[in-house]
């Protein structure tokens, strides 16, 4: 069994999913970030598929940045870009929630 990231990101001003959101993943070695993969939420606030697949997993340090300014579009926003540091160790299902609101932001590990 190997690994996989997932992401969903909710709107939690207007109570509903942050489609159209741009996410990147980026891996973290030392002082150097490789870019892996940009993708875009859905209707749902999910990306199409996996941001990081079974067949791509390597335990260590990530990065997602999430492109809220962009989204945003009308400025109703404090924030630009969301980078959330994480490390995935073991191979399992890691899933990295995000809400977001003009002001404010949440995250956790989920499930």
């Amino acid at each position: 069994m190997a690994g996989w990231l997932t992401t969903h990101v909710l709107d939690t001003a207007r109570g509903r999913p942050a489609a159209g959101m741009k996410v990147d993943l980026w891996r973290i070695e030392g002082e150097t970030r490789r870019h892996i993969r940009m993708l875009t939420t859905n209707a749902d606030g999910r990306t199409e598929r996996p941001i990081l697949p079974e067949s791509e997993f390597a335990p260590g340090l990530y990065e997602l940045s999430f492109h809220v300014g962009d989204w945003a579009r009308n400025g109703d926003t404090f924030f630009d870009l969301l980078p959330i540091r994480f490390m995935m160790t073991e191979p399992t299902h890691y899933h990295v929630p995000l809400l977001v609101s003009p002001y404010g932001y949440s995250t956790y590990r989920g499930s």
